[in-house]
């Protein structure tokens, strides 16, 4: 068959397969015997090509991406191609399955690999998949096939971020970890409760030996430290260590939220690892030569320069993000096209509804106190106070919004992102929070602890926006908005694994439980459970 012919055989695959929503096998079915008839791609001569070993090992290895060699039949497909190999009893119609079963499994693999597993937007991350990037799966794997340069191809498959790399790596490490009976033995024993709920230095501690074995299993603590007698010296610091690579208060003392992340055993910690190579798969994370990310269950901003396909943190800092009870900050990527120098606080109906209206009908100095004023639909602004006014902002005829000030809950400053949730980055006149370990605290936006700092990040290409003029805008007291030169790309993304410079893994809570529904998510039936190919042939032997 004509190579034309081959690549028309290759886009029914794609059809048929409808990516990653049905197992490649049925695409057998669906051909029928036009892909009998076609020239095989993976044998010469009726027997396997050395390529076609090596997309069995690669669907074989396919967990050390976070994926699961059982969406793509590869035991079945192993064995299928040993047999083809040992020439048992095939027929030309078995070797034309068996050849459009395994490019279909590349092919999803390939998809999986560069695309992820699920729409993100089902799991509440409003990303749109990156399917208009070039990458053509079946054409890729055609070329790749024809100029037999299949393993390289298939790295080059995945996504480019040297953070995916890593994670992948901490995924080996501590897969090695989950598998080995030692590692894996200080969490076969129970962790003691401290006798005062909570562990501080200096006490003794019946739990000791346990919580020394997981600090050393998990790299926390050197090996050869001895147990002491009392909760104290090397064992605090490694449990300062282990707080922290897991976003948690770095005082060295075993309280509630230690002792659960104490008790998250390796194998759980792969799944976390798995979950997150998913979501670098789709989100946008290299949009441009600058941008800013916002990782909501780390609580931290930074903003990047990528040039030569290096990522360089200009600078990050700590942010507090919406609640995780009822005002979650949205998942989503826009271009930053302004700024607001000392903003006004437009309150949202929602908010109105539920605290501002209230505190105004139990005090009407409250109006004045907090700087807030009312605006009528054609934009008359009325500073002072009515009780009709109130039953005006629930209609929706009119709106409250605070002035600019030391109390406004902007801060002195506002970055805007044009977007449907309308979520901004703003300072705040309650710094204070941003001592806190977990910083969930806001409405929905984001609010950022350096503003000047990122000011500077977003402008450093405009000379006439120094310093001082940054700072003076945003103590002026007179709102001013300025259109970026260039639009700035903003994701708010959701990652609860990180590995940073110093090479450690960090883990980090699941605030939200998108986690939680992302596994969910893989796990639903229709990304397994159908048919393998040998089950398809009915042979209850080697196939």
């Amino acid at each position: 068959m004509s190579q034309s012919g081959i690549f028309g055989l290759f886009s029914v695959f794609l059809s048929c397969v409808a990516g990653r929503r049905r197992a490649a096998v049925f695409c057998v079915a669906v051909l029928g015997a036009g892909a009998a008839a076609a020239e095989p791609l993976w044998f010469d001569g009726g027997r396997p090509s050395a390529q076609a070993w090596q997309a069995v090992d690669i669907l074989a290895a396919a967990a050390e991406d976070g994926l699961d060699a059982r969406d793509y039949d590869a035991e079945g497909l192993r064995r299928a191609v040993a047999d083809a190999a040992d020439g048992w009893a095939w027929a030309d119609e078995d070797v034309a399955q068996l050849d459009i079963a395994l490019t279909a499994a590349m092919q999803r693999y390939l998809t999986d690999l560069r695309f992820g597993r699920v729409d993100p937007r089902q799991v509440h991350a409003n990303f749109v998949a990156p399917a208009a990037d070039g990458f053509d799966p079946v054409t890729y794997l055609y070329a790749a096939v024809l100029e037999r340069r299949l393993p390289d191809a298939v790295r080059r498959v995945a996504p480019v971020l040297p953070l995916y790399a890593n994670v992948r790596e901490a995924l080996r490490r501590y897969r090695i970890l989950a598998r080995d009976p030692s590692g894996i033995a200080p969490w076969l024993a129970a962790l003691p409760r401290p006798p005062q709920r909570k562990l501080e230095p200096g006490q003794a501690y019946a739990g000791m030996p346990v919580l020394m074995q997981r600090l050393v299993a998990l790299g926390d603590l050197p090996a050869a430290t001895p147990v002491p007698l009392r909760y104290e010296g090397a064992l605090v610091e490694g449990v300062k260590a282990f707080q922290r690579r897991h976003g948690l208060a770095e005082d060295g003392v075993v309280g509630k939220a230690t002792l659960e992340q104490l008790d998250v055993s390796p194998v759980a910690r792969v799944r976390q690892i798995e979950l997150t190579l998913e979501r670098l798969r789709w989100t946008p994370l290299l949009q441009g030569p600058r941008m800013i990310v916002v990782n909501v269950p780390e609580f931290v901003l930074r903003a990047y320069e990528a040039r030569d396909g290096r990522v360089e943190v200009k600078t990050a800092m700590k942010v507090i993000v919406g609640s995780a009870l009822d005002t979650r900050t949205p998942l989503f990527d826009e271009d930053m096209r302004f700024i607001e120098f000392s903003p006004y606080w437009n309150v949202p109906p929602s908010i109105a509804r539920a605290e501002t209206i209230p505190k105004l009908r139990r005090d009407a100095a409250y109006l004045r106190q907090q700087g807030f004023e009312f605006v009528t639909g054609n934009g008359q602004v009325i500073p002072t106070f009515a009780p009709e006014y109130l039953d005006a902002v629930l209609r929706g005829e009119m709106r409250i919004r605070q002035r600019p000030g030391p109390s406004n809950a902007l801060g002195d400053i506002k970055f805007i992102f044009p977007n449907n949730d309308n979520i901004f980055l703003h300072h705040t006149s309650t710094p204070r929070l941003f001592g806190k370990d977990r910083r969930d605290f806001s409405h929905g936006c984001i609010r950022v602890e350096e503003p000047v700092v990122l000011a500077k990040f977003v402008l450093q290409d405009d000379p006439e926006w120094s310093e001082e003029r940054i700072r003076a805008a945003m103590a002026g007291g007179v709102s001013k908005t300025l259109r970026l030169r260039e639009p700035l790309p903003v994701v708010i993304a959701y990652s609860t694994v990180l590995v940073k410079s110093d090479g450690m893994v960090y883990f980090f809570r699941d605030i939200y439980g998108h986690d939680t529904l992302l596994d969910a998510a893989l796990r639903q039936p229709a990304r397994s459970g159908q048919p393998s190919l040998a089950q398809q042939k009915g042979r209850d032997t080697r196939y």
